[in-house]
């Protein structure tokens, strides 16, 4: 990326502002020493702003960069001398958002070991098997998390919430320096279709990744952010590399809860929020407080947005919605701001600086603007390979995302879903997200989804998956013909069913394997 650009970012959003001479020195050796890692981050965090807040959690708990940088090394230091931890290791971390799984983390790069983030919604069976394939040292978890962990190996230590706190205070006194090796960051694939794979992130190498986010998404310097999005996702987790550079205070709640999220928007003041979208779908099901949340940003990414939720949001809280379409093998790979939301609601938006995007077809060729491809992309944080030693097809430097989509004449992004979601009913493509949009504009729709089938005639047919507002009825014909008055005869479900809820896992994917629970 040219340093013309970097350096322009960069003053734009409040990070080249002058400061003390030696605080400055402080920072930027911290980067030079430690590199653009998480230790790293927070390191020149705390070298700039010591006493600025950095976490602020829901039960009241304020920590300052200095005294979050403090638990981190003690951490890393006690894990070291009393649990025998060291460079190479892999610890899994099972948390939810707040102050101790960020301090975790940390102090695991701290020392060159591995973190593998696990997701809070794997059962007890899936848990065993990531510790399994993990080859986990240790298992830092909340207490919440006690009982799903019963079953793993014995040999496997434990830490719970007290027993943290306890390696925490009781460390002693010693010296960290930069380890050999750095300590990758492993996130785990939202397992919709089966068991995680864990993908192993890359460590930035320098401003790049950070320029290349807030160039589109006007992130600044000190801001105030809640991070909604779990974080042991591949979004949340991107939203905790950029508050760190920022030196931005960030809010966390363990659960989301709408209200709960709007009340502490307001009472800290936040100038952002990053979420997935149905948390922001909830938003919008709840009365908005008075008066608004300072809201310049609302960042969302990690599942598609639904038919018409852009302009709706956008309506009641103004256009501070941007939409990040990636994933955890290519983290990022174009970003809707507010006027491409205004005038496409469903668009993933354009590249940003820095990153190609193609559309190809199956012989690696470039297919037309309007034609649906294979999306490729290519940045500098593709994926470093799952941990199974496994990795993605490649063409040219860009790595495949294992989605569809199109670009139309203005260079926006459209994403119809992952590849081997596409329906074939009757010798006929069709593309759930089409039909999901219509059925969620629908005023009796809450959410909706649609899958495929096996059926004995057409080889598969549609199945939609209809949540209703409270209250509303639906009557499947009327469903039907209202798809069939918009979409050709081949996109109309065969089936319709009334569910209370869609199941989603912890990131807001719907869980389509619960959905075929239907059919047996």
């Amino acid at each position: 990326m040219d340093l013309p650009f970097i350096v322009a970012t960069l003053t734009r959003r409040g990070l080249l502002t002058p400061g003390s001479p030696i605080r400055v020195a402080s920072q930027l050796n911290a980067l030079r020493t430690w590199g653009w890692s998480l230790a790293g981050e927070l390191r020149q965090a705390a070298a700039r702003d010591p006493d600025r807040p950095a976490v602020i959690d829901e039960n009241g708990v304020e920590l300052t960069y200095h005294d979050l940088l403090d638990r981190a090394e003690r951490m890393a230091r006690a894990m070291r001398a009393g649990l025998g931890v060291q460079a190479g290791d892999r610890i899994g971390v099972l948390c939810r958002n707040h102050h101790g799984l960020i301090e975790t983390i940390v102090a695991a790069t701290l020392l060159g070991v591995d973190a593998v983030l696990v997701n809070t919604g794997l059962s007890a069976a899936q848990l065993g098997t990531v510790a399994e394939e993990q080859r986990l040292r240790l298992l830092v978890h909340d207490d919440e998390f006690a009982e799903r962990v019963l079953g793993l190996p014995a040999e496997l230590p434990r830490l719970d919430e007290r027993a943290r706190e306890e390696l925490v205070a009781g460390a002693l006194p010693g010296d960290l320096h930069p380890p050999e090796r750095d300590g990758r960051i492993i996130v785990l694939t939202s397992g919709t279709t089966g068991t995680p794979k864990g993908a192993r992130r890359p460590t930035p190498g320098g401003f790049g990744p950070l320029v290349s986010i807030i160039d589109r998404i006007p992130l600044h310097a000190r801001d105030r952010v809640m991070i909604a999005a779990p974080i042991f996702h591949t979004w949340g987790f991107a939203a905790l590399q950029v508050c760190l550079a920022l030196r931005a205070t960030i809010v966390l709640h363990r659960r989301f809860d709408p209200t709960a999220t709007l009340a502490a928007l307001t009472a800290h003041r936040c100038d952002a929020l990053f979420a997935v979208p149905v948390m922001v779908q909830r938003l919008l099901e709840v009365p908005p407080p008075d008066p608004r949340p300072p809201l310049k940003v609302v960042a969302v990414s990690g599942s598609a947005l639904p038919g018409g939720l852009a302009p709706k949001f956008m309506d009641a809280y103004g256009d501070v919605l941007y939409n990040l379409y990636g994933s955890t093998e290519v983290s990022w790979a174009s970003i809707a701001d507010p006027q491409d939301l205004r005038q496409a609601p469903t668009t993933a938006g354009r590249p940003p600086h820095g990153t190609r995007l193609e559309m190809l077809d199956e012989d690696g060729q470039p297919v037309p603007d309007g034609r649906v491809g294979r999306i490729f992309v290519g940045n500098e944080m593709l994926f470093e390979g799952y941990t199974s030693g496994a990795s993605r097809e490649t063409h040219d430097g860009l790595l495949d995302t294992g989605d569809l989509g199109r670009l139309n004449a203005d260079g926006l992004l459209f994403v119809d879903g992952r590849a081997d979601d596409m329906i074939v009913s009757g010798g006929e493509n069709v593309f759930p997200s089409e039909v999901e949009d219509l059925l969620a504009q629908l005023p009796q729709v809450r959410e909706a989804a649609v899958i495929g089938v096996p059926d004995p005639e057409y080889g598969q047919r549609l199945s939609a998956f209809l949540a209703l507002h409270p209250g509303e009825t639906l009557d499947p014909e009327a469903v039907r013909e209202y798809v069939r008055h918009f979409l050709a005869r081949f996109s109309v479900p065969r089936d319709v069913i009334f569910v209370k809820y869609l199941p989603r896992n912890a990131t807001g994917k719907v869980l389509a394997r619960e959905l075929r629970r239907y059919y047996g």
